[in-house]
């Protein structure tokens, strides 16, 4: 039975992600520009940093979902060597592989309007986007709850951790609340709105690379190396897992 061994280059991985980020955040620049300044919009629909189910959605998704199996493959192996944080790393990884599922779903926009009724839909302000309220005491409570765990990981993962997401919530909440002031004030159908969503989701996929970068750190130091093997049943139905 023969073996492959498949090696997996951090820098390379992380340069690469970085590129297309890069890439997707200048072309949902380019096409906000032409769609204001000279009148086009052919490509909006699909590279357009602040509309649904394009280009820019998929790739955040894509980010989410890496992150999230990453994450599943820390939890399998600390379960296998009985490690005590066993339990934050998968409830991460489920927690990682829900926000993939809204990001293409965009579920907690949903919340937008009913939490705006509930205070009275006027001078909204930085809260006009109303699920940030819930969302930030969301993350106040998950900072709670992981915050030991955040500290027993080796120094250089945990500054790592921690610049992502800095940089993700910066994002996702910080400029998130400066264009909700924008929006209620000027409207979203404006180049300024666009550059501001711009800024935003490029912290936002900055803040998932840099995660991805600290995770396959974390299982660089730690494991060295994994082994991955498939297991098939043979005639007898019995399960096998091949040979090293």
């Amino acid at each position: 039975m023969e073996t492959a061994r498949l090696l997996l280059n951090r820098s390379v991985i992380v340069r690469l992600l970085g590129v297309g980020a890069l890439l997707l955040v200048l072309a949902g620049i380019g096409v906000q520009l032409s769609r204001y300044l000279l009148g086009r919009d052919h490509l909006l629909g699909l590279l357009s940093l602040d509309s649904e189910a394009n280009i820019p959605t998929f790739f955040s998704a894509l980010l989410l979902t890496i992150a999230a199996l990453l994450l599943a493959v820390i939890a399998a192996l600390a379960a296998q060597m009985k490690k005590p944080d066993r339990s934050k790393w998968a409830i991460l990884s489920v927690g990682f592989l829900i926000m993939a599922v809204d990001e293409t779903a965009s579920i907690h926009e949903r919340f937008i309007h009913p939490i705006r009724e509930l205070l009275g839909n006027e001078s909204l302000g930085v809260f006009y986007y109303a699920w940030i309220i819930p969302g930030i005491l969301l993350v106040l409570a998950l900072g709670l709850f992981f915050l030991g765990f955040v500290w027993r990981l080796p120094a250089t993962t945990r500054s790592t951790i921690i610049l992502a997401a800095t940089l993700y919530l910066a994002g996702a909440i910080g400029i998130e609340m400066i264009g909700g002031v924008y929006d209620e004030t000027y409207g979203d159908a404006n180049l300024t709105y666009a550059m501001i969503a711009a800024v935003e989701e490029g912290l936002e996929m900055a803040g998932l690379i840099v995660f991805l970068y600290a995770l396959l750190g974390y299982m660089a130091d730690t494991y060295d190396e994994v082994a991955l093997r498939f297991v098939r049943k043979d005639a007898r139905g019995e399960s096998r897992t091949g040979s090293p």
